[in-house]
């Protein structure tokens, strides 16, 4: 049940936290462990985590190296210089001198404990150990090898999220050769927009997937593909429906599981390649135009997921580590990192709320799994849905859930605590496929309050500026990283004198990262994400954050989603909020003062939308991002640049031409 709102006033002036780590859970942390270490041999003045973050933005040439033997980075040779010029911003240079191989480091572990467990929505089953992944890569790269595939060639996927995108990705990788993929439900202007300009040389697709209780056949629109990619020179057909795919629709094409089955091959011979060396290609979300290709590092990739993965997750050997993902999102690359820290990683291919809302949570019980990832999105959704887990499954050994994509609303927190479970770590995280990071996380030595972020991530220098460039607390403005970071996009593709890269990032405030997001720095030292600041609504000058109004209206029972934007309105703006509601309910005057009551009661009398109107559906990104610039554009009557973007574009055609904003 819903919060009243007199109830979420009393709830939110509150100190207490929903969550505190017991002395002995913290304790025996990784996070722990680290900053005993740098308090030992360091910093003997550190006592906490806000002295050892002061320490690592302070001191970056000492704090990164101290990640990368705490989490052992493996490497052929040893840096010469940490930091070169590293006041520049960009331009600064991580660990020159190294010599490193980011699938090496992820396949270190080489044993019989299980690397991959698949699951896919209608049951079906499947896995691979460390010693059965190893032997696989090993296998696929002697093919990658003999196609002709050398440092810096680009190796594409299309495919669900099975161990096959994992094994291609680090046979790929091992040979100094890039990454990049797609998930199957694409269209094909997306992937044409994506990897037409990558120019791959490989290509793995899979012969379909299913979602929602369906089949999807993806062979036919393959074919096409070949022929607007003239880079592609082999084709390797994976599975994703059938176990022997047809292969006479994509003549020339090879069968994954033909090349990986027989003998073992040769142990991988990983290129050893600077830090910096490319290692993922991925793609901003194109809705404004064709998508951006964001280059990213093999080495300041590696050590920002071991530092947020070992640290701030406290990921082990014996975790079980599920994130629901795909393969076009960056969280599958975050994920798949999870191999090296020896955990067992669960992929998971179909829709979360089939055949059943609690669907995933039968998965978290069935394959015991100790780490939960998901979306805000999706938070919401079982809630509305009634899912009660606490009462219907055995949960003993989950300790984390991560939620990230969008801000998580307050009420969202409530409903873990109360319905899944009281004993467990809630961390929203943000960061974004810019630096295929996080800039806030979760931290296993802090407790949970309501609505924030715990912390912001070791040497990650995050502030919040106002609209002059200072540095505030407790007030909302952009989300800024003042201070270079490894994992900073090498570059984009296309992009030689970096023009693209700079108006992107560092256009607003010379020599400062500006993420995009609208957030706010607690006194506490938490995070609170209040929306993307591009999609700020701004009515009589106040700027408002999309997610503060999203918060309030969809903890009623009546609204499953909402989205707000802002119409340009007699030399002004007026807030517009689109609502999409449960089935068989009609927007009514009543329920329209009761959405307008709730945000009024609880933000300010600003945020009271001028119109409410009632849609279907709202339009989202393929990662499940609302795109608040896409119905903006539509209400103020111009086109969406790049529809093929979205994972539903049928929606937009409920937001053209509405009588209602003419008035």
């Amino acid at each position: 049940m819903a919060l009243r709102p007199s109830e979420m006033h009393v709830r939110d002036q509150r100190d207490a936290p929903l969550w505190t780590p017991s002395p002995s859970r913290a304790g025996r942390s990784n996070m722990m462990r680290f900053l005993q270490a740098v308090r030992e041999r360091l910093a003997p003045w550190i006592r906490g985590y806000s002295d050892l973050h002061r320490w690592s933005v302070d001191h970056p040439e000492t704090f990164w190296p101290e990640v990368w033997r705490f989490c052992g980075v493996i490497a052929s040779r040893p840096w010469t210089d940490v930091l070169p010029e590293g006041d520049r911003m960009p331009g600064a240079r991580w660990f020159v001198g190294a010599r490193l191989n980011f699938a090496e480091n992820l396949l270190r572990f080489r044993d019989d404990r299980p690397a991959l467990v698949f699951r896919r929505e209608d049951g079906l089953r499947s896995g691979l150990s460390y010693r059965e992944l190893y032997g696989t890569v090993a296998r696929m790269t002697v093919f990658l090898m003999e196609a002709g595939v050398r440092e810096g060639d680009r190796v594409a996927g299309i495919l669900p999220n099975r161990p096959e995108a994992v094994v291609a990705m680090l046979a790929a990788t091992g040979l100094g050769a890039l990454w990049s993929s797609c998930s199957p439900d694409f269209g094909e202007v997306g992937i044409l927009d994506r990897f037409g300009q990558i120019g791959p040389k490989i290509l793995f697709v899979s012969d379909g997937y299913r979602f929602k209780g369906r089949s999807y056949r993806t062979l036919e629109r393959a074919s096409h593909l070949l022929k607007a990619l003239p880079t592609i020179e082999q084709v390797v057909l994976v599975g994703g429906l059938e176990p022997e795919p047809d292969l006479s629709m994509l003549p020339g094409a090879i069968a994954f599981d033909s090349i990986v089955s027989g003998d073992d091959a040769p142990d991988p011979a990983f290129r050893q390649l600077p830090f910096d060396h490319p290692v993922y290609i991925l793609y901003s979300s194109g809705t404004t135009g064709r998508p951006k290709c964001i280059v990213h590092g093999a080495g300041g990739t590696l050590l920002q997921h071991l530092k947020e993965l070992l640290l701030h997750t406290a990921l082990r050997r014996e975790d079980r580590f599920f994130y629901f993902t795909t393969c076009g999102w960056m969280m599958w690359n975050w994920l798949i990192s999870g191999l090296a820290a020896g955990a067992t990683l669960v992929l998971y291919d179909g829709a979360p709320l089939y055949p059943r809302p609690d669907a995933l949570f039968d998965l978290a019980e069935e394959e015991g799994i100790s780490v939960f990832g998901t979306s805000a999105k999706y938070l919401a959704s079982v809630e509305k849905a009634g899912v009660i887990p606490a009462r219907t499954h055995r949960l003993e050994r989950l300790r984390t859930v991560l939620s990230t994509g969008s801000p998580l609303a307050p009420e969202s927190f409530d409903y873990v605590y109360r319905d899944v479970k009281a004993d467990l770590q809630l961390a929203s995280i943000s960061g974004g496929t810019d630096i295929i990071s996080c800039f806030a996380l979760g931290n296993p030595l802090l407790p949970v309050y309501r609505g924030q972020l715990q912390c912001r991530g070791l040497g990650m220098k995050v502030e919040v500026f106002d609209d002059e460039g200072h540095s505030v607390v407790g007030r909302r403005g952009e989300l800024v990283c003042t201070a270079p970071f490894p994992s900073m996009p090498v570059g984009f593709w296309n992009d030689p004198d970096n023009s693209k890269y700079h108006a992107t990032y560092f256009k607003r405030y010379l020599g400062v990262w500006a993420h995009g997001d609208w957030a706010e720095l607690t006194p506490r030292e938490g995070l609170i994400i209040h929306g993307r600041s591009d999609a700020v609504l701004n009515p009589g000058g106040v700027r408002i954050g999309t997610a503060e109004i999203y918060r309030q209206v969809e903890r009623l029972p009546e609204v499953l989603e909402s989205i707000a934007v802002g119409q340009d309105w007699q030399d002004d703006v007026r807030i517009i909020l689109f609502v999409v509601l449960r089935e068989d309910l009609t927007l009514d005057r009543e329920l329209r003062e009761t959405i307008r009551a709730a945000i009024r009661d609880n933000t300010s009398s600003r945020h009271v939308p001028a119109k409410v109107i009632q849609v279907n559906d709202i339009p989202r990104t393929r990662s499940g991002k609302l795109t608040e610039l896409a119905v903006r554009d539509l209400v103020h009557g111009r086109p969406v640049k790049n529809v093929d973007a979205l994972a539903n574009p049928e929606a937009l055609e409920q937001f053209r031409g509405l009588e209602e904003l003419e008035a």
